[in-house]
């Protein structure tokens, strides 16, 4: 399928939700698919927010890209940051890396890192608009263009769903969208420092996200399975 008959299928998507489920708000964690979403976003619907999660845990050249985005599209990139006193409380009783000793401890810490302010940034909101793609990990393959997010009690919007990472790359290339340089590094997720790492020959997208973990946990839990269609 030609690529911009792609780009149509995914504005068709932004669409219906701005129309059906106002107020949408774009989440972006600065990775590629996000990248295309945000140039989408800031050239035809001025009024979908921005927001990222600072988990106070992420790469240089993460920050690097967020000052890109708001110097090139000028539009504000709200960041959310996580609960000072929840952070110090589980670092003083697990310590800095406790995510490495189970995946019990490592889903606390993504809680209270990033579930717990992606709830502030999405209270009074219709939907929210994220990069979910089928093809990025077992976890995710009965991603849908649109869902029911249950447990955040709002729509869901993955206008990427059935995009191949070809087509991604495609995009951004095709229209000079700046994006995460450690993509550049074998980076084909972009999360945490400590908790991501480059992919090897052959190896799944996800398989950089908690690679000490089963396939079938990498989860951080901002994105529960499975959700209800619409």
């Amino acid at each position: 399928m030609a690529l911009e008959e792609r780009i149509r299928e995914a504005m068709d998507v932004l669409e219906e939700t701005v129309a059906r489920h106002p107020p949408a708000v774009l989440a972006t964690s600065l990775g590629a698919e996000d990248m295309v979403l945000a140039d989408m976003v800031a050239a035809h619907f001025p009024g979908i927010g921005i927001f990222t999660l600072d988990t106070g845990r992420l790469n240089p050249e993460t920050y690097d890209l967020l000052a890109e985005v708001r110097s090139r599209y000028g539009r504000e990139v709200r960041v959310y940051f996580p609960d000072a006193a929840e952070v110090e409380a589980f670092v003083g009783q697990h310590g800095p890396n406790a995510f490495y000793e189970s995946v019990g401890l490592r889903k606390t810490c993504c809680y209270i890192r990033k579930v717990a302010p992606l709830k502030r940034a999405l209270a009074g909101r219709g939907a929210w608009i994220t990069g979910l793609r089928q093809e990025q990990s077992p976890t995710r393959q009965g991603v849908q263009p649109i869902e029911w997010d249950g447990p955040n009690g709002l729509y869901k919007a993955n206008p990427l769903w059935d995009w191949t990472t070809e087509e991604v790359w495609a995009y951004l290339g095709s229209r000079g969208v700046p994006y995460n340089r450690l993509h550049d590094q074998g980076y084909a997720s972009v999360g945490c420092a400590p908790c991501t790492r480059p992919i090897g020959p052959g190896e799944d997208i996800r398989a950089g996200r908690w690679w000490w973990e089963s396939p079938d946990t990498k989860e951080c839990g901002l994105h529960p399975v499975p959700s209800s269609l619409v």
